[in-house]
C-alpha cells in the first residue's frame, strides 16, 4: 500500500511539474489551434535534421534548410523545436489509420526538428500539392516552440513558382518569423532545394 501511495505521489508531482512548465512559458502569437502538436514527438530524440515519412514515396523530393535566429536576426537560436506538416500528393492531410492526437487532422506527413548551438535546421520531404478544388497555394505549416515562450505559428512555407500564389496572396502574408516564400532550385540529382531563415518573435503579436 505504501509503495502504491508513493508511486501515486510521484506521478502527481510529475504531472504538476509538466503543467507548471507549460504555464510558465511567456504567452505570444495569439490563438494557435493545433499548435500543441509540437509536443507530440513522443520518445523521439530530436535533432537538427528530420526526414518526413513521405520522402521515399513518389513525388517531387525536396530539401528545406535554414537557420533559426534570436530576435536580433543575427544570433543563432539553440533548442528551438520546429514542427511541420503538410498535405500529400493529392492535397489531403492523409492518415494511415492508427493516428492519435493532432495527427488525426494533420495527417502522417509531419516532422519535428530541434536546433543545436548553430541554429541550423534541415528537413526532407515531398513538395505538397494544393488542396483539391481550392485556390489555396501549396504550403507547409510550421509551428515554433522556443525555450521560455509559448508555442506559436509562423508564416507557411510557400513556393514562389506556384501559379496559385497570386500577388494578392503574397501581400496577405504577415511575415511572421520572416519571409516564408521559397525559391526552389534543383541539384544535379533533381532534388528540389530551398532555404528559409527564421527570426524568433518577428511580427509575432505579444512577443
Amino acid at each position: 500500500m505504501k509503495t502504491l501511495l508513493l508511486l501515486y505521489m510521484l506521478l502527481v508531482r510529475s504531472l504538476c511539474g509538466c503543467a507548471q512548465s507549460r504555464e510558465q512559458s511567456r504567452p505570444a502569437g495569439g490563438a494557435c489551434e493545433g499548435c500543441e502538436a509540437v509536443y507530440e514527438y513522443g520518445k523521439r530524440t530530436l535533432n537538427a535534421v528530420d526526414t518526413l515519412p513521405d520522402f521515399e514515396e513518389k513525388g517531387p523530393a525536396m530539401k528545406i534548410s535554414g537557420t533559426i535566429y534570436h530576435a536580433d536576426g543575427k544570433t543563432p537560436a539553440k533548442d528551438v523545436i520546429l514542427y511541420i506538416y503538410h498535405t500529400d500528393q493529392q492535397g489531403y492531410y492523409s492518415t494511415r489509420g492508427h493516428e492519435t492526437g493532432w495527427a488525426k487532422r494533420h495527417g502522417y506527413i509531419r516532422g519535428w526538428i530541434k536546433t543545436g548551438a548553430d541554429g541550423k535546421y534541415t528537413f526532407y520531404t515531398l513538395k505538397p500539392a494544393p488542396y483539391p478544388g481550392r485556390n489555396n497555394p501549396a504550403h507547409i505549416h510550421p509551428v515554433i516552440k522556443e525555450p521560455g515562450v509559448q508555442e506559436y505559428w509562423i508564416d507557411e512555407y510557400l513556393f514562389d513558382d506556384d501559379p496559385i500564389l497570386t500577388p494578392g496572396e503574397r501581400k496577405r502574408q504577415e511575415q511572421r518569423g520572416g519571409n516564408g516564400i521559397l525559391k526552389l532550385t534543383k541539384d544535379p540529382q533533381g532534388l528540389l532545394i530551398a532555404t528559409r531563415d527564421i527570426v524568433l518573435g518577428k511580427n509575432i503579436p505579444g512577443y
